[in-house]
Protein backbone atom coordinates (compact mmCIF):
# COMPACT_ATOMS: atom_id res chain seq x y z
CA UNK A 1 0.00 0.00 0.00
CA UNK A 2 3.04 2.55 0.87
CA UNK A 3 4.33 1.77 -2.92
CA UNK A 4 0.90 2.77 -4.27
CA UNK A 5 0.18 6.39 -2.84
CA UNK A 6 2.94 7.40 -5.22
CA UNK A 7 2.08 6.31 -8.36
CA UNK A 8 -1.70 7.30 -8.10
CA UNK A 9 -0.49 11.40 -6.99
CA UNK A 10 1.98 10.72 -9.97
CA UNK A 11 -1.16 9.64 -12.28
CA UNK A 12 -3.31 12.74 -10.86
CA UNK A 13 -1.11 15.36 -11.31
CA UNK A 14 -0.18 14.98 -15.22
CA UNK A 15 -4.26 15.54 -15.65
CA UNK A 16 -4.32 18.30 -13.57
CA UNK A 17 -1.48 19.93 -15.29
CA UNK A 18 -3.26 19.09 -18.96
CA UNK A 19 -6.23 21.14 -16.97
CA UNK A 20 -4.69 23.80 -16.40
CA UNK A 21 -2.70 24.10 -19.72
CA UNK A 22 -5.79 23.96 -21.38
CA UNK A 23 -7.53 26.97 -19.86
CA UNK A 24 -8.08 29.81 -21.75
CA UNK A 25 -6.17 33.12 -20.44
CA UNK A 26 -7.93 36.22 -21.07
CA UNK A 27 -5.79 38.86 -23.59
CA UNK A 28 -4.62 41.99 -21.49
CA UNK A 29 -6.40 44.56 -23.75
CA UNK A 30 -3.54 47.71 -24.25
CA UNK A 31 -4.19 51.21 -22.75
CA UNK A 32 -4.81 52.30 -25.93
CA UNK A 33 -7.93 49.34 -27.09
CA UNK A 34 -8.94 50.23 -23.90
CA UNK A 35 -9.61 54.15 -24.69
CA UNK A 36 -10.83 53.17 -27.63
CA UNK A 37 -13.63 50.81 -26.65
CA UNK A 38 -14.74 53.74 -23.87
CA UNK A 39 -14.96 56.34 -26.74
CA UNK A 40 -16.71 53.81 -28.70
CA UNK A 41 -19.63 53.21 -26.02
CA UNK A 42 -19.74 56.40 -25.59
CA UNK A 43 -20.72 57.57 -29.00
CA UNK A 44 -23.35 54.49 -28.65
CA UNK A 45 -24.59 55.72 -25.46
CA UNK A 46 -24.80 59.30 -27.11
CA UNK A 47 -26.73 57.49 -30.06
CA UNK A 48 -29.23 56.08 -28.26
CA UNK A 49 -30.09 59.01 -26.23
CA UNK A 50 -30.40 61.38 -28.90
CA UNK A 51 -32.92 58.74 -30.45
CA UNK A 52 -34.83 57.65 -27.11
CA UNK A 53 -34.94 60.97 -25.51
CA UNK A 54 -37.51 63.03 -27.68
CA UNK A 55 -39.61 59.51 -28.02
CA UNK A 56 -39.98 59.59 -24.22
CA UNK A 57 -40.44 63.13 -24.71
CA UNK A 58 -43.25 62.89 -27.08
CA UNK A 59 -45.20 59.86 -25.24
CA UNK A 60 -44.96 61.70 -21.97
CA UNK A 61 -46.25 64.92 -23.09
CA UNK A 62 -49.03 62.88 -25.29
CA UNK A 63 -50.13 61.71 -21.96
CA UNK A 64 -49.60 65.13 -19.83
CA UNK A 65 -52.31 67.96 -19.44
CA UNK A 66 -52.44 70.81 -22.19
CA UNK A 67 -51.27 73.28 -19.67
CA UNK A 68 -48.02 71.17 -18.78
CA UNK A 69 -47.52 70.87 -22.12
CA UNK A 70 -47.65 74.69 -23.36
CA UNK A 71 -45.52 75.61 -19.68
CA UNK A 72 -43.02 73.25 -20.76
CA UNK A 73 -42.80 71.41 -17.47
CA UNK A 74 -43.14 67.91 -19.55
CA UNK A 75 -39.53 66.35 -19.87
CA UNK A 76 -39.43 62.22 -19.66
CA UNK A 77 -42.63 61.71 -17.71
CA UNK A 78 -45.82 62.69 -17.58
CA UNK A 79 -47.32 65.67 -15.94
CA UNK A 80 -50.52 65.53 -14.51
CA UNK A 81 -51.64 62.42 -16.48
CA UNK A 82 -54.15 62.40 -18.60
CA UNK A 83 -55.87 60.75 -21.53
CA UNK A 84 -58.29 63.87 -23.29
CA UNK A 85 -55.52 63.87 -26.22
CA UNK A 86 -56.09 60.29 -27.33
CA UNK A 87 -60.06 60.50 -26.37
CA UNK A 88 -60.44 63.56 -28.51
CA UNK A 89 -58.31 62.10 -31.08
CA UNK A 90 -60.29 58.67 -31.36
CA UNK A 91 -63.49 60.50 -30.73
CA UNK A 92 -63.10 61.76 -35.02
CA UNK A 93 -64.49 59.35 -37.32
CA UNK A 94 -62.04 60.64 -39.94
CA UNK A 95 -59.30 59.82 -37.72
CA UNK A 96 -60.51 56.21 -37.64
CA UNK A 97 -61.61 56.19 -41.18
CA UNK A 98 -57.76 57.00 -41.78
CA UNK A 99 -56.39 54.59 -39.92
CA UNK A 100 -58.47 51.77 -41.42
CA UNK A 101 -57.66 52.93 -44.80
CA UNK A 102 -53.78 53.35 -44.07
CA UNK A 103 -53.89 49.86 -42.64
CA UNK A 104 -55.35 48.84 -45.67
CA UNK A 105 -52.77 50.09 -47.60
CA UNK A 106 -50.11 49.13 -45.92
CA UNK A 107 -50.92 45.21 -45.93
CA UNK A 108 -52.51 44.91 -49.89
CA UNK A 109 -49.61 47.27 -50.98
CA UNK A 110 -47.10 45.01 -49.38
CA UNK A 111 -48.47 42.03 -50.45
CA UNK A 112 -48.55 42.97 -54.13
CA UNK A 113 -45.36 44.71 -54.06
CA UNK A 114 -43.07 41.38 -52.44
CA UNK A 115 -45.11 39.36 -54.66
CA UNK A 116 -44.08 41.47 -58.09
CA UNK A 117 -40.46 41.85 -56.40
CA UNK A 118 -39.76 38.78 -56.19
CA UNK A 119 -41.11 37.47 -59.52
CA UNK A 120 -39.25 39.96 -60.99
CA UNK A 121 -36.09 39.00 -58.98
CA UNK A 122 -36.12 35.58 -59.74
CA UNK A 123 -35.63 35.01 -63.06
CA UNK A 124 -33.34 38.22 -63.39
CA UNK A 125 -30.97 36.07 -60.76
CA UNK A 126 -30.67 33.15 -63.33
CA UNK A 127 -28.24 33.05 -65.81
CA UNK A 128 -29.94 31.00 -68.00
CA UNK A 129 -32.66 33.38 -68.45
CA UNK A 130 -32.16 35.59 -71.51
CA UNK A 131 -32.26 38.97 -71.49
CA UNK A 132 -31.88 39.74 -68.08
CA UNK A 133 -29.05 42.12 -68.51
CA UNK A 134 -31.23 44.26 -71.18
CA UNK A 135 -34.50 44.09 -68.57
CA UNK A 136 -32.19 44.58 -65.46
CA UNK A 137 -30.26 48.11 -67.44
CA UNK A 138 -34.13 48.92 -68.37
CA UNK A 139 -34.81 48.85 -64.58
CA UNK A 140 -31.96 50.46 -63.72
CA UNK A 141 -32.47 53.58 -65.99
CA UNK A 142 -36.23 53.68 -64.09
CA UNK A 143 -33.69 54.86 -61.34
CA UNK A 144 -31.94 57.49 -62.66
CA UNK A 145 -34.83 58.99 -64.77
CA UNK A 146 -38.11 59.31 -64.19
CA UNK A 147 -41.10 60.55 -66.20
CA UNK A 148 -41.89 63.29 -64.29
CA UNK A 149 -44.54 63.95 -62.30
CA UNK A 150 -47.22 65.47 -65.09
CA UNK A 151 -46.67 62.41 -67.45
CA UNK A 152 -47.01 60.20 -64.44
CA UNK A 153 -50.54 61.63 -63.22
CA UNK A 154 -51.29 61.20 -66.61
CA UNK A 155 -51.03 57.83 -66.95
CA UNK A 156 -52.51 57.34 -63.88
CA UNK A 157 -55.50 59.47 -65.13
CA UNK A 158 -55.70 57.50 -68.53
CA UNK A 159 -55.61 53.94 -66.73
CA UNK A 160 -58.52 55.30 -64.95
CA UNK A 161 -57.39 54.54 -61.06
CA UNK A 162 -57.90 58.30 -59.83
CA UNK A 163 -59.77 58.69 -56.59
CA UNK A 164 -59.02 54.94 -56.45
CA UNK A 165 -57.78 52.61 -53.55
CA UNK A 166 -55.66 51.25 -56.84
CA UNK A 167 -53.93 54.57 -57.26
CA UNK A 168 -51.96 54.09 -53.68
CA UNK A 169 -50.75 50.50 -54.78
CA UNK A 170 -49.97 50.04 -58.51
CA UNK A 171 -48.31 53.11 -59.87
CA UNK A 172 -45.50 52.32 -57.39
CA UNK A 173 -45.84 48.82 -56.75
CA UNK A 174 -42.34 47.54 -57.57
CA UNK A 175 -39.33 49.87 -56.42
CA UNK A 176 -36.08 48.65 -58.47
CA UNK A 177 -33.50 48.58 -55.46
CA UNK A 178 -35.38 45.79 -54.11
CA UNK A 179 -35.58 43.88 -57.22
CA UNK A 180 -31.41 44.59 -56.75
CA UNK A 181 -31.50 43.54 -53.19
CA UNK A 182 -33.49 40.07 -54.14
CA UNK A 183 -31.73 39.59 -57.20
CA UNK A 184 -28.08 39.31 -55.63
CA UNK A 185 -29.59 37.60 -52.98
CA UNK A 186 -31.29 34.75 -54.92
CA UNK A 187 -27.68 34.95 -56.81
CA UNK A 188 -25.80 34.13 -53.49
CA UNK A 189 -28.45 31.73 -51.69
CA UNK A 190 -29.82 29.44 -54.38
CA UNK A 191 -26.88 27.48 -56.38
CA UNK A 192 -27.40 26.54 -59.64
CA UNK A 193 -27.23 22.55 -58.56
CA UNK A 194 -29.93 23.16 -56.27
CA UNK A 195 -32.13 24.50 -59.97
CA UNK A 196 -30.55 21.45 -61.60
CA UNK A 197 -31.62 18.81 -59.09
CA UNK A 198 -35.10 19.85 -59.06
CA UNK A 199 -35.52 20.12 -63.00
CA UNK A 200 -34.14 16.50 -63.09
CA UNK A 201 -36.88 15.40 -60.67
CA UNK A 202 -39.38 17.53 -62.55
CA UNK A 203 -40.27 20.29 -60.54
CA UNK A 204 -42.10 23.14 -62.39
CA UNK A 205 -40.36 26.86 -61.83
CA UNK A 206 -43.40 27.45 -59.92
CA UNK A 207 -43.55 24.62 -58.19
CA UNK A 208 -39.40 25.05 -57.58
CA UNK A 209 -40.24 29.24 -56.63
CA UNK A 210 -42.90 28.50 -53.85
CA UNK A 211 -41.34 24.76 -52.36
CA UNK A 212 -37.67 25.52 -52.32
CA UNK A 213 -36.76 29.86 -52.76
CA UNK A 214 -39.39 30.93 -50.72
CA UNK A 215 -38.58 28.74 -47.38
CA UNK A 216 -34.95 29.57 -47.70
CA UNK A 217 -35.54 33.19 -48.48
CA UNK A 218 -37.51 34.41 -45.16
CA UNK A 219 -34.74 37.07 -44.52
CA UNK A 220 -34.82 38.56 -48.35
CA UNK A 221 -38.77 38.56 -47.73
CA UNK A 222 -38.90 40.00 -44.23
CA UNK A 223 -36.59 43.02 -45.19
CA UNK A 224 -38.41 43.50 -48.45
CA UNK A 225 -42.03 43.48 -46.32
CA UNK A 226 -40.77 46.00 -44.55
CA UNK A 227 -39.19 48.25 -46.62
CA UNK A 228 -42.85 48.27 -48.55
CA UNK A 229 -44.57 48.33 -45.65
CA UNK A 230 -42.78 51.42 -43.79
CA UNK A 231 -43.28 53.01 -47.35
CA UNK A 232 -47.12 52.66 -47.54
CA UNK A 233 -47.75 53.91 -43.97
CA UNK A 234 -45.71 57.05 -44.18
CA UNK A 235 -46.47 58.02 -47.74
CA UNK A 236 -49.38 60.73 -48.83
CA UNK A 237 -47.76 62.53 -51.47
CA UNK A 238 -49.76 60.34 -53.52
CA UNK A 239 -53.00 60.19 -51.92
CA UNK A 240 -52.68 63.86 -51.97
CA UNK A 241 -52.51 63.73 -55.52
CA UNK A 242 -54.35 60.88 -56.81
CA UNK A 243 -57.29 61.07 -54.14
CA UNK A 244 -60.01 63.25 -53.80
CA UNK A 245 -62.68 61.33 -51.53
CA UNK A 246 -61.78 62.09 -47.94
CA UNK A 247 -63.17 58.20 -47.50
CA UNK A 248 -60.62 56.91 -49.27
CA UNK A 249 -57.30 59.42 -47.09
CA UNK A 250 -54.82 57.85 -45.41
CA UNK A 251 -54.27 58.29 -42.18
CA UNK A 252 -50.73 60.22 -42.89
CA UNK A 253 -53.22 62.71 -44.94
CA UNK A 254 -56.12 63.06 -42.44
CA UNK A 255 -52.79 64.19 -39.81
CA UNK A 256 -51.72 66.79 -42.62
CA UNK A 257 -55.12 68.26 -42.67
CA UNK A 258 -55.63 68.12 -38.93
CA UNK A 259 -52.30 69.27 -38.05
CA UNK A 260 -51.19 71.80 -41.32
CA UNK A 261 -54.86 72.65 -42.50
CA UNK A 262 -56.53 72.47 -39.24
CA UNK A 263 -59.85 70.85 -41.06
CA UNK A 264 -61.37 67.87 -39.76
CA UNK A 265 -64.89 66.74 -39.60
CA UNK A 266 -65.25 65.32 -35.92
CA UNK A 267 -64.42 66.21 -32.53
CA UNK A 268 -60.75 68.20 -32.53
CA UNK A 269 -62.13 70.89 -34.96
CA UNK A 270 -65.56 70.62 -33.16
CA UNK A 271 -63.83 70.86 -29.63
CA UNK A 272 -60.92 73.55 -30.59
CA UNK A 273 -63.23 75.92 -32.04
CA UNK A 274 -65.64 75.87 -28.79
CA UNK A 275 -62.36 75.99 -26.55
CA UNK A 276 -60.31 78.31 -27.99
CA UNK A 277 -57.68 76.16 -26.90
CA UNK A 278 -53.93 75.98 -28.64
CA UNK A 279 -52.70 74.05 -25.33
CA UNK A 280 -55.30 71.04 -26.92
CA UNK A 281 -53.96 71.65 -30.07
CA UNK A 282 -50.42 70.74 -28.94
CA UNK A 283 -51.39 67.58 -26.82
CA UNK A 284 -53.51 66.50 -30.19
CA UNK A 285 -50.12 66.76 -32.03
CA UNK A 286 -48.41 64.15 -29.72
CA UNK A 287 -51.00 61.54 -29.37
CA UNK A 288 -51.47 61.49 -33.71
CA UNK A 289 -47.60 61.04 -33.88
CA UNK A 290 -47.76 58.13 -31.24
CA UNK A 291 -51.12 56.82 -32.71
CA UNK A 292 -49.30 56.78 -36.22
CA UNK A 293 -46.46 55.21 -34.92
CA UNK A 294 -48.09 51.99 -33.05
CA UNK A 295 -48.46 49.87 -36.49
CA UNK A 296 -44.74 49.73 -36.89
CA UNK A 297 -43.38 49.41 -33.68
CA UNK A 298 -45.41 46.56 -33.75
CA UNK A 299 -44.21 44.66 -36.84
CA UNK A 300 -40.38 45.54 -36.15
CA UNK A 301 -39.53 43.27 -33.78
CA UNK A 302 -41.04 40.15 -35.73
CA UNK A 303 -38.81 40.79 -38.35
CA UNK A 304 -35.56 41.95 -36.68
CA UNK A 305 -34.11 39.34 -36.24
CA UNK A 306 -34.13 38.36 -40.52
CA UNK A 307 -33.24 42.20 -40.95
CA UNK A 308 -29.57 42.47 -40.58
CA UNK A 309 -28.67 38.99 -42.58
CA UNK A 310 -31.37 40.10 -45.03
CA UNK A 311 -29.60 43.47 -45.97
CA UNK A 312 -26.22 42.07 -45.72
CA UNK A 313 -27.11 39.17 -47.71
CA UNK A 314 -28.55 40.98 -50.52
CA UNK A 315 -25.97 43.73 -50.82
CA UNK A 316 -22.57 42.49 -49.59
CA UNK A 317 -22.14 39.49 -51.89
CA UNK A 318 -22.21 39.44 -55.42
Amino acid sequence: MTIDRPAEKMRVRPATRSRNIMKPRRIRESPGDRALLVVIYLGLTLAVLVVLLPLLYIVASSFSSPHAVTAGQVFLWPVDFTLKGYQTVLADPQVLLGYANSLFYMIAGTLISTTLTVCLAWPLSRRTFMGRNVIMSLLLFTMLFSGGLIPTYMVVQNLGLLDTRWALLLPQAVAVWQVIIARTFFRSAIPEELVEAASLDGASDWRFLWTVVLPLSKPLIAVIALMYAIGQWNGYFDALLYLKSSDLFPLQLVLRNILVLNSTNGGVNDLAAQAQNQELVNVLKYALIVITSVPVLIIYPFVARYFNKGVLIGSVKG
